[in-house]
């Protein structure tokens, strides 16, 4: 009775270990772009629920919120993507940008944010 070893070919293992590499290396680009993102939400919630906030002025506000994303070395969130506009119980603020990153060759991962945080004498909540 003869037995027939079943596994991976040298072949199959080499392109199994491409596509899982390809995997890690697109997701090495995503990652920062999301824990930005993540970094931006955080300091818009802290910005909402800070004291007073409903009442400042939209320059001291945007003052304040990029003071939070320089502790985490955010870069890519500039003065002018960030808007400002009023609301009964104090300002809406919007945040619209994009990140652009070098994938491969002349190809790029391009991600888009959006991010709408109510500021309000009752606590922040999210628009």
């Amino acid at each position: 009775m003869k037995r027939n070893q079943d596994g991976i070919t040298l072949i199959g293992f080499v392109i199994t270990l491409a596509v899982v590499g390809f995997a890690a290396y697109i997701g090495m680009k995503l990652f920062p772009m999301y824990q930005e993102y993540y970094s931006l939400k955080m300091a818009a919630k802290g910005l909402a629920e800070e004291p007073g906030s409903a009442s400042m002025d939209p320059s001291r506000l945007q003052d304040l919120l990029f003071r939070r994303l320089d502790i985490n070395y955010s870069d890519s969130i500039k003065p002018a993507d960030v808007t400002f506009k009023r609301i009964d119980t104090g300002w809406n603020m919007h945040v619209q940008y994009e990140v652009r990153r070098p994938m491969v060759g002349n190809l790029d991962v391009v991600g888009r944010f959006e991010l709408s945080q109510d500021i309000t004498r009752g606590g922040g909540g999210e628009g």
